[in-house]
């Protein structure tokens, strides 16, 4: 069939692929309902009768969920499965991540039945947190209940805060046993002379070894080296085994043209957040703004003591300040601001760091648009580009808010909730 003969409307095709993904979910979201029916009709009431005899069998109650769910019957379990036509342990551990979200993730089920949260994501966020208490379960079921633009690494981030935040102990103890397995291998050598190298780092060591090879790599360019970059990396860490020369170099800032000495060892920038859980000592949960992740206060209380490490404490920045410049040039402090407020590029699913990413006057600087982080939004480049030579818009109802329109008129809304589709009033 030759396509290019008959003329289609892409709206309209656009249109048909969300109607029958709304279809989809709306089938899945009454089978939801159906398991929740049937785990009520199905419940072992607890451990004394845990154990019954069915027929002459032993049916025990079986728990696919986490604590505070109830207790279902295996034989029963057995048939449901087989009606929905998984495997065993595939259909137990689907009806398992129903049951998380009916019992101990409310407001994530309740979203699901309302059609606001796509159910694979509510069956990835009970994954997460079958494993946490009743109370770190809940804080998350707080936290997601508009959860349909989150991707998975930042669930992942944010079970992973609720650890630290409600279970510190074993969070720490979890973290010491995983150290326990850090370890740097050379393989053999091959036949052309190489090695490989395999190695499990603390992070913020392998964040500094990382940013030694970076080093070396662009000195080695700049002595002429015509390497690739991925060779140059190599040679640099070569050379790092060999001592790190370059730390006496006197290396001239591309921009201002001012010649900066580099110094050994690590360089951290602390920013200090208050809050009322901070001055009440009971928050021991810090982000890696490096690793995008929340780690333990007692993890940075180790990367603070380590040797030659120089620590910058920044001054409280008030994101909601307005201090903006006549020139279109955008200093460095509203830059630091847009990162910290904004975290990545603010195009529809985006996770590019802010701090890697182009800075957008929302109203263009030659229309008014002024030099203030109020008026100012990260994007990345490719997507900064879309903006700029597409059809593509952005509307920034409130601070930290942006509502997109695509080409075909669709729109999105993207918060610190991540990114959410803006259905017309009709719909």
């Amino acid at each position: 069939m030759d396509l290019g003969t008959r003329p289609r409307s892409t709206a309209a095709l656009l249109s048909r692929v969300g109607d029958r993904i709304r279809s989809r979910n709306t089938l899945v979201i009454e089978e939801w309902e159906d398991i929740t029916a049937w785990a009520s009709d199905h419940v072992v009431s607890g451990p004394q009768g845990a154990a019954t005899i069915t027929e002459g069998y032993l049916d025990t109650g079986v728990p696919i969920a986490g604590p505070g769910a109830p207790l279902v019957s295996e034989f029963a379990l057995m048939e449901l499965v087989a009606v929905l036509g998984r495997t065993p342990d595939g259909g137990k551990a689907y009806v398992g991540r129903v049951i998380e979200c009916a019992w101990r993730l409310p407001n994530v089920y309740e979203a699901v039945v309302a059609g606001r949260l796509a159910p694979w994501r509510a069956e990835r966020i009970a994954d997460l947190t079958r494993s946490l208490s009743a109370e770190a379960a809940g804080f998350v079921d707080r936290q997601l209940w508009d959860a349909s633009g989150i991707g998975w690494a930042q669930l992942e981030r944010l079970v992973a805060e609720v650890v630290l935040r409600y279970d510190p102990e074993r969070a720490e103890a979890d973290r010491a046993k995983a150290a326990d397995h850090r370890h740097f291998d050379i393989s053999d050598v091959d036949e052309h002379g190489l090695v490989h190298l395999d190695g499990l780092l603390d992070a913020a060591d392998g964040h500094d070894l990382d940013q030694a090879v970076a080093r070396r790599a662009e000195v080695l360019g700049r002595l002429g080296d015509n390497s690739p970059l991925d060779v140059r990396r190599s040679k640099a860490a070569a050379e790092l085994a060999r001592q790190d020369l370059a730390l006496d170099l006197l290396v001239p800032d591309p921009d201002t043209g001012e010649v900066v000495a580099t110094v050994p060892g690590r360089k951290v920038v602390l920013n200090v957040h208050v809050t009322d859980t901070t001055l009440a000592g009971r928050n021991p949960v810090g982000r890696w703004d490096e690793g995008r992740c929340p780690i333990s206060t007692a993890q940075i209380r180790e990367w603070l003591r380590a040797r030659h490490t120089t620590i910058i404490v920044r001054p409280v920045i008030d994101l909601a300040d307005h201090l903006p410049v006549t020139a279109y040039e955008i200093p460095d402090r509203h830059k630091t601001r847009v990162a910290l407020r904004d975290h990545t590029c603010r195009f529809p699913h985006c996770t590019r760091p802010a701090t890697r990413c182009d800075i957008d006057h929302a109203r263009p600087h030659d229309q008014g648009g002024p030099t203030c982080p109020c008026n100012l939004v990260p994007l990345c480049r490719r997507h900064h580009r879309a903006k700029t030579h597409s059809t593509w818009r952005y509307d920034t109802p409130a601070p930290a808010t942006y509502v997109w329109t695509s080409p075909n008129g669709y729109r999105f809304r993207v918060d610190h909730r991540g990114t959410h589709p803006v259905h017309p009033p009709d719909e």
